[in-house]
């Protein structure tokens, strides 16, 4: 593994959370450990991915390969540090030896070591992995026809021709048909 910058092995938080109105939201993921904190700002496709793949990395191993050696704490980030910053890249591993997962995040300048790495017990990954899917479904409805976001103002769908203009109202009514 390379070295990150800093490491968070005491974690005592880690949040999906997303701010503004859907269709213009912005998310991160705010982690807490010991006496410093992290913001990692993502793309909405990029926390559902993280998400998705949190479930399969936990999901493939098996419940008797998780040891209880604990994270490496003395490489524990100095306390009150804060870091602010958008990940341009995250990796997501885990350690048999301790039977802990990471996710690593890099920003743009960070070469081949990540800014930060998280490390986290199974029902921590899982418990972010669920709050993360539930921030990235808490958007726009989604177009039945297409699958596109609808606005609040109406959706023009391709699969229409974009000749009706249709609010989330008319969507509801043709499903409630059915």
């Amino acid at each position: 593994m390379s070295q990150p910058r800093n490491e968070f092995t005491n974690v005592t938080q880690l949040q999906a959370e997303a701010f503004g109105e859907p269709g213009n939201r912005t998310f991160r993921m705010f982690a807490h450990s010991a006496s410093s904190s992290a913001s990692v700002w993502l793309e909405k496709e990029d926390l559902f991915q993280l998400a998705l793949a949190i479930h399969q990395i936990v999901n493939s191993i098996a419940d008797e390969k998780l040891s209880l050696a604990g994270p490496p704490t003395e490489r524990e980030a100095p306390g009150l540090t804060s870091l602010d910053f958008k990940a341009m890249n995250l990796a997501l591993g885990h350690d048999p030896r301790r039977g802990l997962f990471v996710i690593d995040a890099y920003t743009a300048d960070d070469g081949e070591d990540p800014t930060i790495r998280i490390w986290l017990d199974k029902r921590q990954m899982l418990d972010f992995s669920e709050e993360a899917m539930r921030v990235c479904a808490a958007g726009r409805p989604l177009c039945p026809l297409c699958g596109r976001p609808i606005d609040t103002d109406g959706h023009r769908c391709a699969r229409l021709n974009g000749h009706a203009k249709l609010t989330p109202e008319d969507l509801a009514e043709d499903t409630d048909t059915e």
